[in-house]
């Protein structure tokens, strides 16, 4: 049964009561970030039931040393942890000397917490009673902000209600954390110093292997009823811990308050050796500005992005919830202002899978990034690619790979691999030709080629190379095969010519050709330069075409579709609904052996070959296909209802593609998956923008001109949406009724709306 306690609202995740069942799930829906760093939801003050402590840095990792029973050669050395940083938003709470602890308290009452996805705050209130029965208001909000990235704001408020007391605020820095994701329990962090300079106090801290330095900084700001009040301030300090005490008498009803200012600063933006000198200035800057108007400048800045990235939809509550907080954490993630960062699969929510980039990147959110940003920040996100093809190179190169062939790691945190399980390492290969689409896909909607002959077609043409190299080809069949695979279904490892692996392979090699052949053209100059650097030849260009003109895709004349791979009609195929539902989900009740065995989905596969290839198949082949796989289809990936959405929608099956739409946008909301704990799923977030804009809103690029097949679910009112598309934005307005457009730009636009050409002008 899935979670159902966050309460419907269109702006904000709420929770209503304590329920300490539901603290560690809410201290991942709750989390915030601003793409340089981000924390889960967790309490300031001390919480001594089961919690998941988290804090993170962007681009600050460890490479944890692999751990697996039998080593095999080609391995990753390591496998790349996000990183659990020292702890800023801890502040100790003693009320009459007793500790404020909610798992310790008598009563917890009128709890709320809310995550203000319009605003960008999150906050918590409630009343608690105390184990010296003494009772208490509590009110806090805290924010990460987007203006000065560096800093963290907090508004913490204790309101006696029983009688006068003592309160003793100890806010504090915290270097003695652990990581909850851990191969070997080694110590992550060294701690170089600590150290205070008025009401300013840092630790200075470096990770161990990787040598990123960091400064953790706190600074505090006291307040009676709002007028700033000067305390007896008394030190504590430790070899990895910092912290300030502040004790005030309050009479009852008083309310005392201590604006907390914290964050980081690291290496990769300032001299490693002027870190507390770079953490005072980012302090001065913000505690001059206080807390009030901080978040004034949150707020302002939380408004633009929602003016191009917002999704309304009228009639449905639940669906407007759901689209707005996966939009909201995808902001949180990345804002495309640090080009050697990316989007990693838990944000800043958790610390699974560690790694900051995986092939969702390529194939789920540049596609969000793309429409509803500036198209440089899709450029820059295809340039990260393009930094790290030496990387791919020396990755296949480990597995015997030649020539400048590229295999890209299926996770990375600097371009190599780092992902210890050999079937995904070894097999999961059809992550290449996720790089090489998304680099055709950002031409197609952005209309901007500079990028392929600068750097594009080097990457393309590693790709290639590995493609023709991990063929081979079968005199039975007289075609090249692909051998020893694991497609986008990963219920299913190491098996033999995979159609979407095959598929993407084909085009990969076909696409890299018709570049080369454009850039010789129409690009002498990049041309020359490319062909010296990677030594191409006319007849390994011959050989590629040959591979891709001869490429075997397993197919089943009884059924009339392509097989998802060699032997799957050989297994005992019954469909998910003949499944025992106390058997769901299956990768947390069936053994790995069982679940091989089975004809179970994780996730789109051959469907996600019709996804990205949507224009290569009949509208009849999709839906032969899609009849064909679905019903074998468990959705346990993130990445899975979106596709299955936009497919459903796009063969009008608006019912069907409204409940996907719903899995998508709720999964971690409603915690489909039974794991929401563990962190969010970050990446599949683009796929629930995807579902609605290329869903229901139809959108396509079709003969170089911006297309859209508007549909609606029967219970919307109406939805909207905008995109970015060659630098002007287009307003979609669809109703029940029919659909509008409206452009921000500087001339018309001709657009497709179903199939027929419509001019729409600037406002």
């Amino acid at each position: 049964m899935n979670q159902v306690y966050i309460q419907p609202n269109e702006w904000s995740i709420l929770e209503e009561g304590f329920d300490a069942e539901m603290v560690k799930s809410s201290e991942s829906l709750f989390s915030i970030g601003n793409s340089a760093m981000g924390q889960r939801a967790n309490f300031e003050e001390e919480y001594t039931g089961p919690t998941f402590q988290g804090s993170y840095i962007a681009g600050v990792y460890y490479p944890d040393k692999t751990r697996v029973g039998w080593w095999k050669n080609g391995y990753p050395e390591y496998f790349a942890k996000v990183l659990n940083a020292p702890n800023w938003i801890g502040i100790n709470v003693l009320v009459n000397d007793e500790k404020l602890d909610l798992h310790a308290c008598k009563e917890v009452l009128n709890f709320k917490r809310e995550l203000n996805m319009q605003e960008g705050w999150l906050s918590r209130s409630f009343e608690a009673v105390l184990q010296n029965d003494i009772k208490i208001k509590v009110d806090t909000k805290r924010f990460l902000s987007l203006e000065f990235d560096e800093i963290g704001a907090i508004n913490y408020s204790i309101t006696p209600l029983s009688n006068d007391v003592s309160i003793t605020y100890i806010p504090y820095l915290d270097a003695g954390i652990t990581n909850e994701d851990t191969n070997w329990d080694d110590q992550f962090w060294d701690v170089l110093g600590v150290s205070q300079d008025n009401h300013q106090s840092f630790i200075e801290a470096r990770t161990m292997k990787t040598h990123f330095y960091t400064c953790t900084f706190m600074e505090s700001k006291l307040f009676i009823d709002n007028n700033e009040v000067t305390t007896n301030c008394v030190n504590e300090q430790s070899s990895n811990f910092t912290a300030n005490k502040h004790q005030q008498e309050i009479k009852k009803d008083q309310t005392y308050t201590i604006h907390k200012f914290g964050g980081y600063v690291v290496d990769r933006n300032h001299d490693k050796d002027e870190l507390v000198a770079a953490a005072k200035t980012a302090l001065d800057k913000v505690v001059s500005l206080g807390f009030d108007a901080l978040l004034a400048k949150q707020k302002e800045a939380w408004a633009k992005i929602w003016s191009m990235s917002d999704i309304t939809i009228e009639g449905d509550v639940e669906a407007q919830q759901g689209i707005r907080f996966n939009i909201f954490q995808l902001n949180q993630t990345y804002l495309g202002t640090d080009a050697s960062l990316n989007i990693g699969p838990k944000g800043f929510t958790g610390e699974k899978y560690g790694g900051s980039t995986y092939w969702d990147t390529e194939a789920y959110c540049i596609p969000f990034y793309m429409a509803t940003k500036d198209q440089s920040v899709a450029r820059t996100l295809l340039e990260y690619r393009y930094n790290h093809l030496e990387k791919a190179i020396e990755n296949a190169e480990k597995l015997g790979f030649k020539n400048g062939a590229a295999l890209y790691p299926m996770v990375t945190m600097n371009g190599e691999e780092c992902h210890n399980e050999w079937e995904i390492t070894f097999e999961e290969i059809h992550r290449n030709g996720a790089i090489a689409f998304a680099i055709y896909n950002y031409h197609r909607f952005t209309e901007d080629y500079s990028y392929i002959p600068e750097k594009g077609l080097e990457v393309l043409i590693g790709i290639a190379r590995f493609w023709h190299q991990r063929v081979n080809f079968s005199t039975d069949k007289d075609k090249f095969v692909m051998l020893g695979v694991t497609g986008p279904n990963e219920y299913e490892n190491n098996i033999n010519n995979n159609f979407y692996t095959n598929y993407i392979a084909k085009w990969c090699i076909n696409y890299a050709l018709e570049n080369i052949d454009i850039v010789k053209i129409d690009h002498i100059s990049d041309y020359i330069r490319i062909k010296e650097k990677v030594n191409i030849t006319d007849e390994e260009l011959a050989s590629w075409k040959n591979v891709a003109d001869n490429m075997y895709f397993p197919f089943s004349e009884k059924h009339n579709v392509y097989l998802q791979q060699d032997g799957f009609l050989d297994k005992e195929l019954i469909t998910v609904a003949d499944l025992d539902q106390s058997q769901r989900p299956i990768n947390q009740k069936w053994s790995w052996d069982r679940i091989l065995r089975s004809p179970y989905i994780k996730q789109a596969d051959t469907l996600q070959g019709f996804y990205m290839f949507e224009d290569h198949f009949t509208t009849e082949e999709l839906e032969r296909h899609f009849d064909f796989y679905e019903p074998f289809t468990v959705h346990e990936s993130s990445l899975s209802p979106c596709v299955h959405s936009i497919q459903a929608a796009k063969l009008d099956r608006m019912e069907q593609a409204y409940t996907f739409y719903l899995r998508t946008s709720r999964l971690d909301l409603d915690d489909y998956n039974h794991e929401v704990e563990e962190g969010l799923h970050i990446t599949s977030m683009a796929g629930t923008w995807m579902s609605i804009v290329e869903g229901f809103g139809g959108m396509r690029v079709v003969d170089n001109s911006l297309s859209f097949s508007p549909k609606i679910p029967k219970g919307w009112d109406s939805y909207s949406f905008k995109v970015n598309f060659r630098q002007q934005v287009i307003t979609v307005n669809v109703s029940q009724n029919g659909t509008q457009f409206e452009l921000e730009g500087t001339k018309e636009i001709n657009i497709l709306v179903n199939g027929e050409q419509v001019t729409v002008s600037p406002k």
